[in-house]
């Protein structure tokens, strides 16, 4: 009797089954027909402009801008790749191409050698920050882009290539040999302090957790009981080396983060696979608003597992996982394909790109929908909003004067002419700016223009817009022109004033000429508050277990 009862239920489930299906296709293929109407629609105007266009177009150009144009619609993180771009984008995923290894750019109007990578070709032969580039074998690349000059300058690895360049009034003309370039993910590690290891990771390239690793194991053989990891301005990456490097200081079999998408393939979790090199040693990760995708799967994996103590301020929020698919003429799109979860279960992804306002505008996930998690400790952390540090620092606050100093460039250029002058300098940590240096600066800026508006300057300007729309301001003009005299900056007097800041913005800047990119690393732990907050905290064992310890109080 219940199997004859149990017969119209199955039916009606296969029923139901059978329509959802066919409802299923049915979308499917209303979706691929629109899919195909509009690509036609789309070749169709592509051939109609280039015949009926009063003037010539070019239809690669034309088409590359409307693909760009649809991709914005979706998000930042999903663009085209057309053959040319190929290389830059391995650099971007794999650290490594084929040339002469500087970092280039456009300062001052010119485009010049913004920093030659230590032990590569570039700085082998010669070349220095700041030098001009005029010529690329035989082409005149004054009035090039930057692009196409990186462009000129790659190529095969143990091919010559011809670089002439301006520095100050001297041409100089140095015959270079491309090399492969491998770009570390580690420019810079040692240590701050007799059992304080620091290690900086720039990116998530391939090799990234062998760099923290080689780095790692080579400070541990120094001593270091601590230990600080400087995520700070990472952009991210590779999601694997993300992984291998929350591995080496989280017990094997340990979820560290999992995607999940709109398709089965890109469902994935990513388990520590290894036993750690050390699941002991207390870490501090430093953090900042620049840190984003890999950099915080690291920050926020190792906070879940209360490993680490997290220091800085609050990351980008990017929770989005691209993949990158092959298209037809060997063109590529990098697509996004999944929301990545930490361990606690959180996303960190701070704006919804799928919702958008009137203006056509994302905006971030308001605080009143942000969900709570916990940690393995049970310390309750959010989603929706990057990761959160432990212990906050505000960032440092320049005064106008630096501001302008360096926005104008005159840092730079002072660098390239002490440089030039000027043989060799202490190592970067022993290396200060001392009263006879400074005195020079400051007397080499004497003819040079660097005019700013201070703060108050700025706040009595809008005094004085919203006080002539007042019918008494003819009464308190005298006093408003007596304050004016008062505030009216003085240059020189700023000089002093503020001297601290440009002494250091001008101690890196020197550096950097001599050291290269480490030892700009290395000379700004000097001076550094979030350094100096994680050597506090590291020494104090009480602190760190207070701070990763659940508490009733948020």
């Amino acid at each position: 009797m219940r199997l004859n009862q149990r017969k119209p239920l199955a039916i009606i489930l296969a029923v139901m089954l059978s329509a959802g299906l066919l409802l299923s296709f049915i979308n499917k293929n209303d979706r691929l027909f629109a899919i195909a109407k509009n690509l036609d629609i789309f070749a169709s105007l592509i051939r109609e402009l280039d015949s009926y266009y009063v003037d010539e177009i070019d239809p690669d150009h034309l088409v590359s801008v409307g693909i760009s144009a649809m991709l914005e619609e979706l998000d930042p993180y999903t663009e085209f790749i057309p053959e040319e771009n190929s290389d830059d984008f391995r650099l971007l995923t794999t650290g490594e191409y084929g040339g002469v290894g500087a970092l280039i750019g456009n300062r001052t109007g010119v485009n010049m050698v913004l920093m030659p990578y230590k032990g590569f070709p570039a700085q082998a032969g010669g070349l220095r920050i700041g030098d001009e580039f005029l010529k690329v074998d035989t082409v005149d690349v004054r009035k090039k882009d930057t692009s196409e000059i990186s462009r000129l300058l790659k190529g095969p690895a143990n091919t010559p290539v011809f670089v002439q360049v301006k520095r100050g009034d001297d041409t100089i003309s140095v015959n270079l040999i491309r090399r492969k370039i491998v770009i570390s993910n580690v420019p810079y590690y040692g240590k701050i302090d007799d059992q304080t290891g620091y290690i900086k990771l720039t990116d998530f390239t391939t090799n990234a957790a062998a760099d923290v690793r080689k780095a790692f194991l080579d400070l541990k053989q120094q001593g270091i009981t601590r230990l600080v990891l400087d995520v700070r301005d990472n952009p991210g990456g590779i999601l694997k080396e993300a992984v291998e490097i929350v591995n080496l200081f989280i017990p094997k079999g340990r979820e560290v983060v999992r995607t999940i998408g709109k398709i089965e393939s890109v469902n994935v979790v990513y388990k520590t696979t290894k036993s750690p090199v050390d699941k002991d040693i207390p870490i501090a990760v430093l953090i900042n608003e620049r840190s984003a995708s890999a950099a915080e799967i690291v920050a926020g994996a190792l906070q879940d597992y209360d490993r680490a103590v997290l220091i800085g301020r609050k990351t980008f929020g990017k929770g989005l996982v691209q993949t990158t698919v092959p298209l037809s003429y060997n063109s590529q799109v990098k697509v996004t394909t999944a929301k990545y979860y930490i361990p606690s279960g959180r996303c960190i992804q701070a704006i919804d790109y799928s919702k958008k306002d009137e203006n056509g505008n994302s905006n971030s996930v308001p605080d009143s929908l942000r969900n709570e998690f916990k940690t393995k400790n049970g310390r309750i952390v959010l989603d929706g909003a990057g990761i959160e540090p432990d212990l906050k620092v505000d960032p440092k606050s320049f005064a106008p004067i630096t501001y302008s100093l360096v926005a104008r460039n005159l840092i730079f250029r002072y660098g390239n002419e002490f440089f030039r002058k000027t043989e060799q300098i202490a190592p970067p940590r022993e290396f200060d700016i001392d009263d006879k240096l400074y005195k020079d600066f400051v007397a080499w800026l004497e003819d040079k223009e660097y005019d700013y508006t201070t703060y108050t300057e700025k706040s009595l300007e809008d005094l004085v817009k919203y006080a002539k729309r007042e019918p008494y301001f003819d009464e308190i003009k005298s006093l408003i022109d007596e304050l004016e005299k008062k505030v009216n900056h003085s240059k020189e007097q700023d000089l002093i004033t503020h001297q601290s800041e440009i002494r250091e913005a001008l101690r890196e800047e020197l550096v950097s000429r001599y050291y290269y990119q480490e030892g700009v690393v290395e000379a700004s732990l000097k001076n550094d508050a979030e350094i100096k907050e994680a050597i506090r905290v590291l020494a104090n064992q009480n602190e760190i277990q207070k701070i990763l310890t659940a508490s009733v109080k948020r």
